[in-house]
């Protein structure tokens, strides 16, 4: 029996605790505020500079600010405080001592009137708010909306002169075609679209017109009968003049704020004590980047993006775009490949080795241009064989690169439809027995498959979704992600919910996916499928065997070992998270850091499961806080410990105060009693035992009021 250890842990996350890790890398907006300070938003989000002491003050929503996406802000002098706009029209009110006042009736007020705001004017101690429905004037000073002037009408601009307030709106307007611009509504027709139907002929009209209108301040302008249209206003009243860009933009570029270079996180894989991320796809319109960023818990470093005169990207038809997965040579962790929509990427050291395509490798493309070779999912294996998946091509749809550099084709026609590899073919994995498991995310065919590299065997599974009960997941259905859990079943996403391939079923024919039933315990025999019908976009097993799943509009759900119990919910209003349309999730199995990638950015939640040790000796078993000190009222943990541990907090006396099983190789204790008060001062004894009942390792903690 060995005492554990008390190790100096002060820099350790508290459990619970959130982290944002958002870009601050492209200036887009700069403000003075006051004599010595500049306000930047940057990459969409907000940093502050002092131009006295050269400080950097970096803002987050774990932190600061109520929300994420900086769509606009402004400084008002008098009021000594900067307005900050959100992509989704909330309001935020920021000192330059980095206190918030959140003004959220924009954003949660429920109507059907366009609530996007379109810019901000600052007349002595308010802010005048340009929206799709109106003004909204804000008292700065008193953090609070003074009024509203709902005018039915698209608000671009405002200006004040005088004693006279001026809007300048644009609205459009759909008719039929032989509808008269000029009789629509009053002001001035900017443009006109046309929509036809198959036949070209014309079927309606979008009329685009830009009006301004007036009012006295002296009015209650709350009525709208109060405002004018005008086609009489003075010159320049809606240019707002700065020189802050010009004056401060050569310093801006100088600052290094830190964090990554883009909030785009599509992708995450956590190896080697390192976070590796790729930005994926935004969309049909919104090519992401091609990059690569990781993160080693303290700095962001980026293998090389500008590409330009390396092997293979002479072509003109090739575009640095939408990386879609990246892994690290289990030989040599400067080795890295990433794939994604245009090939394949080698990298060596941080610098591009080699870029592969159609023109000098075995890989294909979609079209007959490098900008479609999609290389959309790929991994190492353990012994260094770095596995592609291609969609979309006519052969070699399954290739190896073997340790040795060896490129080797092993097709598969299982694979094919109509011609072509399937277009969507993702998520690749290697579970326990070595089997690789993938999906297709496309409408084209929704199946997922296991391929089995030792044989050459691949099979395809559920093209039409079926659980135990018969019951079929309906039209629509399609596979989106799937992960091995810690007792080797396999788990698929879909968007019509979650599904569990048991382990004796992996390696055999597979009739049906289970849907896990959760009872309702309310004195029914009644069950319901967890997750039924939940989009879901990614899913992470922690140490405890517990499943992190990630969704496309419901933010992230932690279930239990068990499956019965849904620990926590978070989403983007009940919880810090940036966004709850979650696109990735991967976890530091040593720290128990979920990392979670949203289509706003990174963000990370410290939780109570790290990976299990083998067993428990002193040099790995340890807690922290320790001594806890007066005021704490967090959480004290206790890592190292083995599968299920056993775990009893104690009195000098040996009283049991406590007790518990480990989630992975970490157990918590809140500092109370069986009966939920705070324990005294005093020092406890933690005695842990393995699952099968062996005794462990015995600690102390000391407890300070």
């Amino acid at each position: 029996m060995a005492a554990c250890l008390v190790a100096p842990l002060l820099s350790m996350a508290q459990i619970g605790t959130w982290k944002a890790f958002m870009s601050y890398y492209e200036p887009q907006q700069i403000v003075k505020a006051g004599a010595e300070d500049l306000f930047v938003k940057a990459s969409n989000s907000i940093y502050q500079y002092n131009l006295t002491d050269h400080s950097i003050t970096t803002y987050d929503k774990m932190r600061q600010l109520s929300d994420t996406r900086v769509a606009d802000m402004a400084w008002n002098q008098q009021a000594k405080r900067l307005i900050i706009v959100y992509d989704n029209s909330n309001i935020d009110l920021l000192d330059l001592s980095g206190n918030v006042v959140n003004i959220s009736s924009i954003y949660t007020k429920s109507t059907t009137l366009e609530k996007n705001v379109n810019s901000i004017y600052i007349y002595d101690k308010f802010a005048y708010v340009a929206t799709g429905f109106g003004v909204v004037k804000i008292n700065m000073e008193r953090a609070e909306i003074a009024e509203t002037y709902i005018l039915n009408k698209n608000v671009t601009n405002i200006g004040i002169d005088g004693d006279k307030i001026y809007v300048s709106t644009l609205n459009t307007y759909v008719v039929k075609p032989d509808v008269d611009n000029n009789s629509i509504a009053e002001g001035e027709v900017v443009r006109y679209d046309l929509t036809y139907d198959s036949n070209k002929k014309p079927i309606s009209k979008t009329v685009y017109i830009k009006a301004e209108y007036t009012g006295l301040l002296t009015d209650n302008l709350i009525d709208s009968h109060n405002w004018q249209f005008t086609t009489s206003y003075p010159s320049n009243i809606f240019t707002v003049t700065s020189t802050d860009w010009d004056d401060y933009i050569e310093t801006v570029r100088t600052l290094k704020p830190g964090g990554p270079k883009y909030n785009f996180f599509g992708f995450l894989r956590y190896k080697n004590n390192m976070l590796y991320t790729t930005g994926g796809t935004g969309g049909d319109y919104d090519q992401r980047p091609a990059t690569v960023q990781l993160f080693d818990g303290n700095e962001w470093s980026f293998l090389q993006d500008d590409v330009k005169g390396v092997e293979g990207t002479e072509s003109s038809t090739w575009m640095f775009v939408e990386m879609y997965s990246v892994d690290v040579d289990p030989r040599d962790s400067r080795h890295i490949f990433a794939t994604g929509r245009t090939g394949v990427y080698e990298y060596y050291d941080g610098k591009l080795v080699k870029y592969y395509n159609k023109d000098n490798s075995i890989l294909q493309t979609a079209t007959t241009s490098n900008r479609y070779v999609l290389a959309l999912t790929s991994i190492y294996d353990d012994e260094g064989n770095f596995w592609i998946i291609q969609s979309s091509v006519t052969n070699n749809n399954i290739i190896e690169v073997t340790k040795d550099g060896e490129w080797i084709s092993h097709f598969q026609n299982e694979l094919m439809n109509n011609g072509k590899s399937l277009n969507g073919l993702r998520s690749l994995i290697i579970d326990s027995r070595g089997l690789m498991w993938f999906t297709n995310r496309h409408w084209d065919v929704s199946s997922f498959y296991c391929y089995n590299p030792k044989t050459n065997q691949i099979e395809r599974y559920m093209t039409k979704l079926v659980n135990q009960d018969g019951v079929a997941a309906g039209e629509g259905y399609t596979p989106t992600c799937i992960v091995e859990d810690l007792e080797g079943n396999l788990w698929l996403g879909t968007n019509k919910g979650l599904y569990m391939i048991e382990a004796s079923q992996a390696t055999g024919s597979l009739d049906y996916a289970t849907q896990v039933k959760v009872p309702r315990n309310d004195g029914t025999n009644y069950a319901d499928y967890l997750m039924a019908g939940v989009n879901i976009n990614c899913i992470a097993v922690d140490g405890a065997n517990r499943k992190w799943i990630g969704t496309s509009d419901k933010g992230v759900y932690l279930i239990s070992a068990d499956n019965m119990e849904q620990i926590h919910h978070f989403t983007a209003d009940s919880s810090p998270l940036l966004s709850d349309n979650v696109e990735s999730i991967a976890i530091n199995h040593e720290t128990g850091e979920v990392f979670i990638g949203t289509d706003q950015g990174l963000c990370s939640y410290m939780s109570d499961a790290t990976k299990a040790e083998v067993s428990m000796v002193k040099d790995n078993v340890y807690a922290y806080p320790n001594p806890v000190v007066s005021g704490y009222d967090g959480l004290i943990t206790i890592v190292g410990l083995s599968l299920d541990a056993d775990v009893k907090i104690l009195s000098v006396s040996g009283q049991l105060v406590a007790q518990g099983r480990s989630n992975g190789g970490t157990f918590t204790w809140n500092g109370r009693d069986r009966q939920g008060r705070r324990v005294a001062s005093g020092v406890y004894m933690v005695a842990t035992a393995t699952s099968n009942g062996e005794k462990g390792v015995v600690c102390k903690i000391a407890i300070v009021k």
